[in-house]
């Protein structure tokens, strides 16, 4: 089976510091990558750069789509690039006001999304946006409400479900429990780990926190200053770490 993402060699710079240095890795469809490190490990800058939004130095990021043809992002001209993250990629916020409009109401938020990728029934749309709000566990009543009446975890439901209505192969996540209570991150994951398994997603996460890496990802990359020091199976990785500063991580979060 081919990759759907090939990362080779990535590398980003800002003056003499190196935030990615030369990381590599693959992706296959239905797999959960999880990438952790301390802050300032370069982990955000990497899924930045996968995603588009900053430009890397060097290297290469191949990704294969619907069509089965191979696709050079680095390359890829800004308006194929934008076609892409409203079809075949989402990218989920920490913050979630940073990835809904929050002057118009949830399910405007599901439908415009819709409406980039052709659809036009108003009636069709609005029915796919109710159906969206169960999925990510919103009362349908709330649809015509503002996102800014709701809490901070029903608004990263909302952008879930903003962004999984086109059905897309590929999920970027970056930090996507941060900021939320105990209880309400405990909800979401479930919510997470229940939609990528029943819609095969693949997902590239981003997280500082060990628990959330070790209920989602198959597989893990573990960041520090700019380079990949451990990669592998998550629960190897995380139940015989042999890098010191994973062996730091890991035992950091059994300290009561």
């Amino acid at each position: 089976m081919n990759p759907l993402l090939t990362v080779t060699n990535i590398s980003k710079y800002y003056g003499d510091i190196c935030a990615c240095d030369r990381i590599s890795f693959s992706l296959y469809s239905g797999q959960v990558l999880g990438i952790i490190g301390e802050s300032g490990s370069g982990k955000s800058t990497l899924l930045s750069g996968i995603a588009g939004q900053l430009p890397v130095d060097e290297g290469e990021i191949a990704y294969r789509d619907r069509a089965d043809t191979l696709v050079n992002l680095r390359t890829l001209p800004e308006p194929q690039r934008r076609r892409l993250m409203k079809t075949e990629w989402g990218f989920v916020q920490q913050n979630p006001r940073d990835g809904l409009r929050m002057r118009v109401t949830a399910g405007a938020n599901i439908g415009e999304r819709l409406l980039d990728v052709g659809a036009r029934h108003y009636g069709n749309i609005r029915t796919e946006a109710l159906e969206w709000l169960s999925q990510v566990e919103i009362p349908p009543a709330r649809m015509d409400d503002l996102p800014s009446t709701f809490s901070g975890g029903m608004q990263q439901r909302l952008q879930l479900a903003r962004i999984l209505v086109t059905r897309p192969r590929l999920v970027l996540m970056d930090e996507p429990t941060g900021g939320l209570d105990v209880s309400v991150q405990a909800k979401l994951l479930d919510l997470m780990r229940s939609l990528v398994r029943t819609l095969d997603l693949s997902v590239i996460l981003v997280t500082h926190d060990i628990g959330v890496v070790r209920l989602l990802a198959h597989r893990l990359l573990v960041m520090q200053n700019g380079q990949v020091v451990e990669a592998g199976l998550t629960d190897q990785v995380l139940d015989d770490p042999q890098h010191p500063y994973t062996q730091q991580l890991v035992s950091a979060t059994l300290v009561p």
